[in-house]
């Protein structure tokens, strides 16, 4: 699936491949570079959250970066952590899982379980050595662009029993929160650490760890996230909240990690008479996001030729190509008035939940990854 070849941009292969099918363009650099920043900034732990993109050319890329950790859903991603690196230290934080799944855990050394239920708890059994169980807890603040707490996290009281019943079975005792998807608030971090100093002494456990989870920002419509202070809060809140004994930090990012390292084209199929477009990758494809969270400020327009396009822009409606009449952009996306059939339009910051939520639906959707040294526009 990706080609071996390498490319300067994704500009250079349309010209020369002027490919018919949805590409995904993908920069090592760019995923190396932006690992390498959060390993120098995050004051603790880095773990990559396998769900946002688990092709095996990124999880290869992260451990020549450095990255030795990651946080997985399930056993079929942390076999894929396995794969990229046999002594990878596995974080299991998705908090609901079967006996089976558990057996499959173990057996693969999960180090970290993440459980927000006493039932969870129980399905872990016995302890080993080293094992640690990290409560997920929830809050109702704002800040991020959808919050998991409708599905994951006890309460701040039940996180107190659940946190004294992991010490209890013999597993090192951490917490765990995520701010949300796309948390542009820092204070929601702050509000977090706070919360988990008090909980941790109603329960009268000194944490090891304390995971201030993912849902750094990528720019999706947005400016970039200025993360070094969101880290540099991160460690100042957790030094006054918990004193002497402030728990070791870690964090779990995925849509931030790789967002910037991968491009998509999208080629034009049809100009129609009302100006709409159809191009040959939708909902059900790489832009599967975009129905929940699009970014339309991040597209570039290109002839046939590669050449950009640069016409006043249009608003227009944008369908994709299957035969489901729900498969249209959200919003239009304001296009140059000379687009025509056969132009591409170029999506950037599409790393994450591109390849991994991506179907074959009516046969369509990305066919191929292309290797270049430069993916995003403006990328040094």
């Amino acid at each position: 699936m990706f080609e071996q070849i390498c490319y300067h941009t994704p500009v250079e292969h349309i010209r020369t491949r002027m490919p018919d099918t949805a590409t995904l363009y993908f920069s090592p650099k760019a995923l190396r570079d932006e690992a390498e920043r959060f390993q120098r900034g995050f004051g603790g732990l880095v773990t990559y959250a396998v769900k946002a993109n688990a092709a095996p050319e990124v999880l290869e890329n992260l451990v020549a970066a450095g990255l030795r950790a990651f946080d997985v859903a399930s056993p079929e991603e942390a076999g894929q952590a396995r794969a990229a690196a046999a002594s990878a230290v596995l974080h299991y934080n998705n908090p609901v899982r079967s006996l089976a799944e558990v057996a499959a855990g173990k057996a693969l050394q999960v180090r970290s379980w993440s459980v927000d239920d006493l039932g969870e708890l129980a399905k872990l059994g016995a302890a080993r050595q080293g094992e640690e169980v990290a409560v997920r807890f929830k809050l109702s603040i704002s800040g991020a662009h959808y919050d998991f707490g409708e599905k994951f996290g006890a309460e701040p009281d039940a996180a107190v029993a659940l946190l004294r019943a992991a010490e209890a079975k013999g597993y090192e005792a951490a917490l765990s929160f995520h701010p949300g998807t796309q948390c542009q608030d820092a204070q929601a971090w702050a509000a977090y650490i706070r919360a988990s100093a008090q909980i941790a002494q109603q329960a009268g456990v000194c944490l090891k760890r304390l995971n201030v989870g993912g849902g750094f920002a990528s720019q999706r419509g947005c400016a970039r996230q200025d993360l070094e202070s969101v880290f540099a809060l991160i460690e100042r809140e957790t030094a006054q909240a918990f004193g002497p004994d402030a728990p070791e930090l870690v964090c779990e990012p995925g849509r931030a990690m790789v967002a910037e390292s991968f491009s998509l084209a999208a080629r034009v199929k049809a100009v129609r008479a009302d100006g709409s477009l159809f191009l040959n990758d939708g909902i059900y494809g790489a832009l599967a996001e975009w129905r929940d969270m699009s970014a339309s400020t991040r597209v570039r327009f290109l002839g046939a030729d590669g050449a950009e396009r640069s016409g006043a822009l249009t608003p227009r409606r944008a369908f994709g190509p299957t035969c489901d009449s729900l498969d249209v952009l959200p919003e239009p996306l304001a296009c140059p008035a000379d687009i025509s059939e056969g132009d591409y339009v170029l999506f950037d910051g599409m790393g994450a939940y591109s390849l991994a939520i991506a179907t074959r639906f009516n046969g369509y959707g990305p066919r191929e990854v292309i290797t270049v040294k430069r993916a995003a526009f403006g990328e040094n």
